[in-house]
C-alpha cells in the first residue's frame, strides 16, 4: 500500500481537517499528519471564513492528490469498498450523499455564528437571526436519519454523514444549543465515538489560539 499522508491545520478551529481525518481513520487508512502552520495568513482566513478556497483537508496517497473532502471520501470509498463510507443500501445511500452534500456546500451562516472551537464553552449564547434556519435544519436532518435508520448513527453505523456533521455536535455543544433527548443523544455518541475522542484529546492539547476566535460572546 502506497504511503500516504493528510495535510490538515488546527485540531481546535478546522471543521474541514476534523472531516477529512475522521473519513481516513474510518476507511482503514494508514497515514501521517503533516500541519499547515497557524500563522500562515491563507490558512487564517480560511478558519476566519474570509478565504473562498478550502486548501485543507489534503491526502496524498501515493501519486494522488485529493483536496477536497467529498472527494477524499469518493476515492476513500474507491480504495476500501467495504469500509462502509457509505451505507450499503442504494435508497440509503443515496440519502447519505444528499445530506452530506448539503453540509458540504451549505450553512454558511451557522458557520459564521458558531465557529468551531473545541477548547471553548459559552453557557449563554445568542444565536443571531440569520443562522436560525441552519440550526431547524440541522435539527431536520438529524430526527429524519434517526427516525428512518435506527441511530444511534446517522443512517445506523458510522458513516460519511456524520463525518460530515460531527464539527456542527462540537459547535452546539460549545455555544450551549438546545435540543431535544434524541437529537443531545446522538452527540453523546459522536463525541464519544473512538476517533472522534482522539481528535479531541489532541486539539484541547493544542497551544496555538486565533484570538479573532477567542472572543468572550
Amino acid at each position: 500500500m502506497a504511503q500516504a499522508t493528510l495535510t490538515i491545520s488546527s485540531k481546535n478551529y478546522s471543521s474541514w481537517s476534523l472531516r477529512g481525518w475522521l473519513l481516513c481513520k474510518m476507511a482503514g487508512l494508514e497515514f501521517e499528519e503533516t500541519h499547515v502552520d497557524l500563522h500562515d495568513t491563507d490558512m487564517r482566513q480560511e478558519l476566519l471564513l474570509l478565504s473562498p478556497t478550502v486548501r485543507v483537508p489534503r491526502l496524498t496517497h501515493g501519486d494522488v492528490q485529493v483536496w477536497d473532502v467529498t472527494a477524499i471520501a469518493g476515492y476513500l470509498n474507491e480504495m476500501f469498498p467495504k469500509a462502509g463510507l457509505y451505507p450499503k443500501e442504494r435508497v440509503a445511500r443515496a440519502h447519505c450523499r444528499a445530506i452530506s452534500g448539503e453540509m458540504h456546500a451549505g450553512f454558511h451562516n451557522l458557520r459564521s455564528a458558531l465557529p468551531m472551537n473545541l477548547r471553548a464553552k459559552h453557557d449563554s449564547f445568542k444565536i443571531f437571526s440569520g443562522a436560525r434556519p441552519d440550526v431547524a435544519r440541522v435539527v431536520e436532518i438529524w430526527k429524519q436519519c434517526l427516525d428512518t435508520y435506527g441511530g444511534p448513527f446517522l443512517f445506523g453505523t458510522p458513516t460519511m454523514a456524520d463525518a460530515m456533521y460531527a464539527p456542527v455536535c462540537t459547535r452546539f455543544r460549545t455555544y450551549s444549543v438546545t435540543l431535544e433527548p434524541q437529537l443531545e443523544a446522538y452527540i453523546d455518541t459522536i463525541l464519544a465515538w473512538e476517533p472522534m475522542a482522539e481528535w479531541i484529546t489532541a486539539a484541547l492539547e493544542e497551544p496555538e489560539e486565533i484570538e479573532e476566535l477567542e472572543v468572550e460572546f
